[in-house]
């Protein structure tokens, strides 16, 4: 009877924490309500234009075990040609996820969750898309995942309206996730990560295929984060154009 009741915590641990959440993407697998996650996601962009170093320090908290709320309070350090250059607080951002649908199953899972990404208009007005452009943005989106032991999928497609500037953009986003190890606990896990990213800008005529690999060490309740993301398809301003991004993160829940 021990033993059994030992595997069943182990598979019921390794089912929840197999994975952690996608590094570009977005992820709609949420933790119990009242708990609290503290995570940075910092993107060094380097571009035709120049080199931006952006460092958000964001909180999230549950409410409930299928609602989130979160501020992210980001930092940003840019350095363009032409003598553009500065340091200062960014985008404020304010992220809201509600889990509408939950199905499992032995093993596996597959949830979507409604999503919205309010920016408020705090940075520096340097049209860095997704980064600090110095107007309102409202972001609206649904996200999936189907999740086993074995491997995470997950995708998002979603709008991004702002009506005083020209960064209106439809996203879709992809990402399969692959551990590495075999289901332990307490929890100890090596993922691989393969994400894709699609960005329309509607107004501008603007469009960019983006794909980012990248590694996770998952713990108990901490992860590492590791990506680089690179152009598959551009057609921008070529001042604008990616050469490429290196995303360094850290998440702790409690």
């Amino acid at each position: 009877m021990k033993h059994i009741l030992w595997v069943v915590v182990v598979f019921a641990f390794a089912k929840a924490y197999a994975q952690g959440p996608p590094i570009t993407a977005d992820k709609p697998i949420m933790l119990g309500g009242g708990s609290f996650t503290t995570k940075t996601l910092t993107e060094i962009r380097n571009t035709e234009r120049g080199t931006a170093v952006y460092v958000p320090v964001m909180f999230h908290y549950l409410p409930t075990s299928n609602s989130l709320f979160a501020v992210h309070l980001p930092y940003i350090n840019y350095d363009f040609e032409g003598g553009a250059s500065g340091s200062a607080l960014a985008d404020i951002k304010v992220l809201g996820k509600y889990q509408f649908y939950r199905k499992d199953a032995t093993g596996k899972t597959f949830r979507v969750v409604a999503k919205t990404l309010q920016s408020i208009p705090t940075g520096d007005k340097v049209d860095l898309i997704g980064l600090s452009t110095g107007f309102y943005e409202g972001y609206y989106g649904i996200v999936s995942g189907y999740e086993t032991l074995k491997y995470g999928i997950s995708t998002e497609v979603g709008y991004n309206w702002s009506p005083e500037a020209t960064v209106d953009e439809f996203r879709a986003k992809f990402g399969v996730g692959l551990p590495l190890l075999k289901p332990q606990y307490p929890n100890k896990q090596v993922n691989l990560f393969f994400e894709y990213t699609s960005s329309l800008f509607t107004e501008r005529d603007w469009y960019q295929l983006l794909y980012a690999q990248g590694i996770q060490y998952a713990g108990k309740n901490i992860t590492f984060d590791l990506a680089v993301q690179l152009p598959l398809i551009q057609n921008l301003d070529p001042t604008r154009e990616l050469n490429y991004s290196v995303f360094l993160g850290t998440r702790y829940t409690f």
